[in-house]
């Protein structure tokens, strides 16, 4: 008998040597222990120790807990933004607001791709016009503050909810298309238009017909084949910042910190409540673009206060503890949330959004992709959850599959929408967004992260802007 037993422990050690169990090595599955580059496995290979990389123009944000909400008196007494400790997992974000410069590559895109077509073109653009006021001088802006070179690197303004989320789709896609034109992996397509545009989305189903490069992804076999996502060659989704994500990004508060503990909770991004430099180098200096009082935007010549008259260039100031500027004053930013002023009450503890709408593409009869004019993919809506336990009964949740055909899945049977002359509406329904951090033409109470606005999502402002961000795939920090 314990002859038997040594040889069964002798056979288990011979076997784990050679790799036939445990862990077995990088070309080897340790769940098989077929070879992991071939058929058998999907040519899925071993990929232990991934490390995403950040997209261009974004930084790092490593996650944590922190306290969400109020950190002075609500003044403006709404009582929708009320504290709350949430936990954000680690993502990374855009180390300046969107720069005219970066939104009139995007215009440029579509001009090139999208010739002739007025409609899809002007969508996008900025509405210049909201620079106009019925008693102020700020016809020069309509016509220069977007397209001159004095402000290139100036935040885009006029631009709406959607806009922003176009613009974050279309980055997404040119970034995962230059990953592959860098690799080899395809070449550089300047001809593309119509139903063959290349979307992240089109290439990793294989509806875009593109051309091969040099150095195409190889199967066991030697035959190529496409990029798959299981690869980890393609970035995530650019997008818009979560209103806990842009919150805690705002604080940073990763300087205040001794070991778990939160040494000093903050007012504003910086450390203090007070809006000037107290460093001897700039002594004085405000810290932020804001309005400091009435009729004063700027400050007096020869000492101006913030050297800004509206919007200042992207890199000004100082950037807060994650490398992040502007997150208080210059430009108001779109977050992705839905307004509900008792969000804060309602959401996860951990990535806490108001919001979710999913989705899933849609096949026509034959089982095929259904692509629009443009040959991006068409999404239907299977379950929005912008409403969810938000005051009715069953927050307007519809049971059954077909969620398009279903009707009364709104607001209005919770808000007051009366669309009578002189009737009186709520302000709040499905599609109004919030936006964030105080902007040139705001007092220092818009500066607090914590403080939260709201707009239609199709609406716009000349002094709102936006960031993009991106999620974090594995861990935090890394292993």
């Amino acid at each position: 008998m314990k002859l038997k037993t040594l040889l069964i422990v002798f056979l288990a050690a011979f076997l784990g040597g050679c790799g036939l169990l445990g862990k077995g090595g990088k070309d080897v599955s340790r769940t098989t222990g077929w070879s992991s580059d071939g058929q058998g496995t999907g040519s899925v290979s071993y990929k232990d120790g991934y490390e995403q990389q950040a997209g261009p123009g974004l930084v790092f944000i490593e996650g944590g807990t922190f306290t969400m909400g109020r950190v002075e008196e609500d003044v403006m007494s709404h009582w929708d933004n009320t504290p709350r400790r949430v936990t954000v997992a680690s993502f990374y974000m855009d180390e300046t607001e969107v720069s005219n410069q970066d939104y009139l590559e995007y215009i440029h895109w579509l001009m090139r791709v999208y010739p002739g077509d007025n409609e899809k073109i002007a969508s996008a653009l900025p509405d210049s016009l909201q620079w106009r006021e019925k008693l102020a001088y700020n016809e020069p802006y309509v016509r220069n503050y977007f397209r001159h070179p004095a402000y290139s690197n100036y935040p885009v303004v006029g631009v709406s909810w959607l806009q922003a989320n176009d613009y974050c789709q279309w980055r997404t896609d040119r970034v995962n298309e230059q990953i592959l034109i860098e690799r080899g992996i395809i070449t550089r397509d300047d001809a593309q238009s119509g139903q063959n545009v290349f979307t992240t989305d089109t290439y990793l189903t294989g509806l875009y017909q593109g051309t091969d490069g040099k150095n195409p992804i190889t199967n066991a076999d030697g035959s190529s084949r496409r990029v798959k996502w299981e690869d980890g060659i393609l970035l995530p989704n650019y997008r818009l910042p979560t209103e806990a994500e842009w919150e805690y990004a705002a604080y940073g508060l990763i300087g205040n910190t001794d070991g778990e503990l939160l040494t000093d909770r903050k007012l504003y991004p910086w450390n203090g409540s007070y809006l000037r430099d107290d460093s001897k180098k700039n002594k004085g200096k405000l810290k932020a673009n804001f309005t400091r009082g009435r009729g004063d935007l700027m400050g007096m010549a020869g000492a101006l206060n913030d050297n800004a008259d509206i919007s200042a260039p992207v890199y000004s100031y100082d950037p807060n503890d994650f490398g992040l500027y502007c997150m208080a004053g210059n430009v108001n930013e779109w977050v992705f949330d839905v307004y509900r002023s008792l969000s804060f009450n309602d959401v996860n503890e951990f990535q806490p959004v108001r919001g979710n709408v999913f989705t899933q593409y849609r096949h026509d009869a034959n089982g095929n992709l259904v692509r629009d004019q443009y040959g991006e993919l068409v999404k239907d809506t299977v379950a929005d959850y912008r409403n969810f336990e938000d005051g009715d009964y069953k927050s307007q949740i519809i049971e059954g599959s077909d969620w398009n055909t279903t009707p009364e899945k709104g607001t209005k049977g919770m808000y007051i929408q009366d669309e009578l002359p002189g009737g009186f509406s709520s302000m709040i329904d499905d599609n109004v967004r919030v936006y964030k951090g105080g902007s040139w033409k705001d007092r220092p109470y818009w500066l607090i992260p914590g403080t939260r606005r709201f707009l239609e999502e199709t609406k716009s402002s000349n002094d709102l802007g936006f960031r993009c961000a991106m999620t974090r795939v594995g861990s935090p920090e890394g292993f």
